[in-house]
């Protein structure tokens, strides 16, 4: 029958320390989807502000954006250079009301993880004139660090973190934003009080302890090992004609009839990701358990004998 702790201190010190960064620094959320909201809410003003997004991306930014009533920005990547982030382009298309520039690193649904001098030159070139808010959500799930590590350097670096992804805690929805003190000062007092219910803090809390997370680094390990081992098969398959490198938890290809590799995996109760648009041709394949990723094999190898019949 209380109220939980508006914002609870126990939990915020151990997810700075999960994250690698001070306490002061990190405002505890409800995934980070609650802190995209809060971030657009907070740094923009509707109709006068302007969001930049790179695309392909998350379509949380673009979602945010417009509730809010910001102009969205978005410039393409490069998809024959494996969708790297034109750094160029993204300076070029912002104006006097870009308050703030999203990057997804990795990125979903490419993989694609922006270069730190890359990131640095955004940060230096942008100043006070934009926050750059990096999504870090698959940063476990690649061989390069955290840019929280930048916190020092750079007021205006934002960082999303999340246990959605590498510890498996979709469900409890509970994440973070990492910055500079003032900022998360201000980011909490956009947030509404008693964001997170005991029993969600209290599961994280015991998912936080050194047991919990040598598992989850484990798993972590395996999933990275089965996302090489499932890029390699798949470039054995003469109907996907490119396996994009990724530093995620998934894998984006492009098949010749991604219609049919949908429907034919669906027979099979494998479920993937179609995109639209400029991916029309593209599937993601998250990377499942071994088992799971034999299961998808097997359906795309029916599929090879159904073509070949």
């Amino acid at each position: 029958n209380r109220y939980p702790e508006v914002r609870p201190q126990k939990l915020r010190q151990a997810l700075a320390k999960r994250f690698g960064c001070e306490p002061e620094q990190l405002l505890v959320t409800r995934g980070s989807s609650e802190a995209i909201d809060l971030v657009i809410r907070t740094f923009c003003q509707s109709e006068t502000g302007s969001v930049l997004t790179t695309t392909p991306s998350f379509s949380m930014y673009r979602h945010y954006a417009e509730v809010q009533g910001a102009r969205i920005i978005e410039v393409p990547t490069l998809a024959e250079q494996d969708f790297v982030i034109d750094v160029d382009a993204i300076l070029e298309a912002c104006d006097d009301s870009t308050r703030l520039l999203f990057v997804c690193s990795p990125n979903n649904p490419t993989g694609t993880t922006l270069p730190r001098a890359d990131l640095e030159r955004l940060l230096k070139l942008r100043g006070d004139q934009s926050a750059i808010v990096v999504d870090e959500a698959y940063v476990e799930f690649g061989d390069k660090p955290s840019v929280i590590e930048l916190l020092g350097r750079f007021d205006n670096l934002l960082v999303l973190r999340t246990l959605s992804k590498a510890l498996g805690f979709a469900g409890a929805r509970c994440g973070g934003v990492a910055g500079p003190a003032p900022v998360i000062r201000m980011l909490s007092a956009v947030q509404a009080p008693y964001a997170l219910a005991t029993p969600v803090v209290e599961c994280v809390e015991d998912a936080l302890q050194a047991n919990q997370l040598e598992l989850a680094r484990k798993t972590v390990a395996e999933i990275i090992d089965e996302r090489e081992r499932l890029a390699e098969a798949l470039r054995r398959y003469d109907f996907v004609t490119k396996v994009w490198p990724s530093d995620a938890n998934f894998l984006l290809i492009r098949v010749d009839d991604a219609a049919r590799v949908m429907r034919r995996c669906g027979e099979e109760k494998v479920l993937l990701r179609h995109f639209g648009g400029g991916l029309d041709d593209c599937i993601r394949i998250s990377i499942g358990t071994p088992e799971e990723n034999d299961k998808l094999l097997r359906a795309l190898d029916m599929l090879k004998e159904d073509r070949n019949a």
